[in-house]
């Protein structure tokens, strides 16, 4: 009610001053006559309406009020449920206070009293904007209010979801993505539907190429992908990863923090040379050096050549894997260049110590440029890094998933693997 009440005030008058909503409770914070008084002496109210209802008697305070002089501002007054009288019983509306349990009380009963006290009351509730437009104007005419200055109604911004239904704007993306798209009827990997990828049959190795490059690549690609995959799916406990893997699913902890800890391990000593290696030999090769020329500015510059060199595996004691690879590449690539570049350096190195192979992951590196390059779907500038974190990944889980099923306790490394290398007993 006095939303509608203060609608009607708005369209009739310059504008509400004050409106309180007191309601019908039975036992009210303030009534009436508490707020028309405290109007009729606030100088900034001119004119006084009230919006009463059936039951109680507050209402006949005001018209005392009215009668003694108290109120001397124009009071509009309309008590609502006139229609009472047209039913049999008693009616309770609403709320506690709005049953009129004898005759003063209906609202028939005190808008008369209202009119009587000289309050204007209208016919019907339909008169009451009439009536309240009828005193404000005639208040206006004797000079008692100044209308205030017609201030245009602020222009309400079109709602978001229709004006971007309607073309007029967009909303910027918070990122970008182009390898899946799982919006519509069926996912999309860089385009083509899932169950084209199944149709398909692509396998592993072809759909990691969606993925990763956004490309259906040659079936030779594919394989190479998931031999890459087998050939590193695990490099047994004793590896820095596998390693802080194990001991952290020893201590308790969960598979993601267990995992986490064995990926960080991975950088240039471990796990991680195969960007370093495919950037390193790329360059070399690219600018035209000579394998010899490349191993001793290496030498000069005081650093090591990624992907070369391991820690068990020598000449003499070759790494499977890498043959495995080498074998693949050779019979399947188009051309290998950069991969015959890497095994001239390997003769150089080798020749000086055993163990300074090419790698499982410079071989990888270098393999995957000559591939990048060599398939037909990238450009030499559009070679991508690699790194062999995704690989690591599932042989720590592995190791993970073997603890837990061993039920394996706390891991404490054992004293007589440790050099304590302490400072000598200072004497004071």
């Amino acid at each position: 009610m006095s939303n509608e009440l203060n609608n009607i005030i708005s369209r009739t008058t310059d504008g509400v001053f004050e409106g309180v909503a007191i309601g019908g409770d039975r036992y009210p914070g303030s009534v009436f006559t508490d707020h028309v008084l405290r109007y009729q002496d606030t100088p900034g109210v001119k004119m006084i309406v009230v919006l009463g209802e059936i039951g109680g008697t507050e209402e006949y305070k005001i018209c005392e009020a009215i009668k003694q002089g108290r109120v001397t501002k124009p009071v509009v007054s309309w008590c609502i449920g006139t229609c009472a009288t047209m039913f049999s019983s008693e009616v309770q509306f609403g709320h506690a206070g709005a049953c009129a349990n004898q005759a003063s009380e209906t609202a028939v009963a005190k808008n008369k009293a209202l009119k009587e006290a000289g309050a204007f009351v209208p016919k019907s509730f339909d008169e009451l904007g009439d009536v309240i437009k009828n005193v404000y104007d005639d208040l206006v005419a004797k000079g008692v209010i100044q209308p205030a200055e017609e201030v245009p109604p602020p222009t309400v911004p079109m709602d978001y979801s229709w004006a971007r239904e309607l073309g007029l704007i967009r909303k910027p993306a918070s990122f970008m993505t182009s390898i899946c798209d799982e919006r519509g009827q069926e996912l999309l990997y860089a385009g083509m539907p899932i169950t084209e990828v199944f149709k398909t049959e692509m396998g592993l190795g072809g759909t990691l190429g969606l993925l990763w490059f956004q490309r259906r690549l040659p079936r030779y690609a594919c394989q190479f992908i998931e031999m890459c995959l087998m050939v590193t799916a695990d490099h047994g406990p004793a590896v820095s990863g596998a390693h802080n893997t194990i001991v952290c699913a020893r201590a308790g902890k969960d598979l993601i923090s267990s995992l986490t800890s064995g990926l960080l391990t991975i950088g240039d000593r471990f796990g991680g040379a195969l960007d370093a290696a495919a950037k390193q030999f790329s360059k070399a090769f690219d600018s035209g050096m000579l394998a010899m020329e490349f191993v001793n500015k290496m030498k000069k510059d005081g650093k090591l050549i990624m992907g070369i060199g391991h820690r068990v595996k020598s000449i003499n004691n070759p790494d499977m894997r890498v043959q495995i690879l080498k074998d693949f590449v050779k019979q399947n690539f188009p051309s290998c260049q950069l991969l015959d570049y890497a095994l001239e350096v390997e003769k150089i190195t080798t020749s000086k110590k055993p163990n300074l192979i090419l790698n499982v992951d410079g071989f990888i590196g270098v393999a995957f440029v000559d591939l990048l390059r060599t398939c037909g779907g990238f450009t030499r500038h559009r070679c991508f890094k690699w790194n062999l974190s995704a690989f690591r990944c599932y042989g720590n889980i592995w190791h993970y998933l073997d603890q837990k099923r061993l039920k394996q306790g706390l891991y404490r490394h054992p004293w007589d693997d440790i050099s304590y290398v302490l400072p000598e007993h200072m004497s004071m």
